[in-house]
């Protein structure tokens, strides 16, 4: 086996360079790993425990991504939830679904969770508003799990970890995309293939992150 050559995928505003002059308001101004002082803090609260190299970076529990550097706003854990709403049952089932905007496939409603959120529930249904103007405020989520996610921007030292939850309604609701959300609609739903035939023959892809997510939410579903 050869010298393992990961990329860096830092983008140009995140680099130390540019934080040294602007530090974007979704991000922190850690330029590196090192500069970050409360790992301890971060280990605990972790969704999903991690553990630190020789050196104190952090270590990306899915394993290594062939990437390093930082494409999120932290070092380490980036906390999101993640609206799995379904209407209907059995084979009239639909799911909720919208256009990410920054890479235009078809996810779960969902974002990164903020420090104004009380609870991850209020933080599921917060960001469900905010992209499908579905106001679900007055439902309890059931929270299937809580896991890392295969987010195109993972890399070694920083990742996406998401709680995901289940709402069950008895009919579709209008939702309109916005905020992140290119767009938002409700899709056919009985089955995980079903949902990824419907969408290949409209031209849409679903994002592959989701399925573990979807497929939780079928699960939970038939039992």
């Amino acid at each position: 086996m050869g010298p393992y050559t990961p990329t860096d995928v830092t983008p140009a505003e995140l680099l130390p360079q540019a934080l040294e002059t602007k530090v974007p308001d979704w991000a922190e101004a850690a330029p590196t790993p090192d500069a970050v002082t409360d790992w301890p803090a971060r280990q605990a609260a972790a969704m999903v425990r991690f553990e630190l190299d020789t050196r104190g970076r952090p270590l990306n529990p899915a394993g290594r991504t062939d990437k390093i550097g930082r494409h999120l706003g932290k070092w380490g854990e980036n906390a999101a939830a993640d609206a799995i709403v379904i209407a209907g049952t059995g084979a009239n089932r639909q799911v909720l679904l919208i256009t990410r905007d920054d890479i235009g496939v078809a996810a779960t409603p969902g974002g990164m969770i903020e420090i104004t959120d009380k609870t991850v529930e209020d933080a599921l249904l917060r960001e469900l508003l905010e992209e499908t103007g579905v106001d679900l405020r007055g439902h309890q989520p059931v929270i299937l799990d809580r896991q890392v996610v295969d987010d195109w921007r993972n890399t070694d030292q920083s990742w996406v970890a998401s709680v995901y939850g289940l709402i069950q309604l008895p009919a579709t609701v209008p939702a309109v995309g916005a905020d992140d959300a290119r767009d938002a609609g409700w899709w056919p739903f009985a089955s995980l293939d079903q949902l990824e035939a419907v969408l290949t023959a409209a031209g849409r892809t679903l994002y592959a992150a989701h399925r573990p997510l979807l497929q939780a939410a079928l699960d939970h579903l038939a039992q």
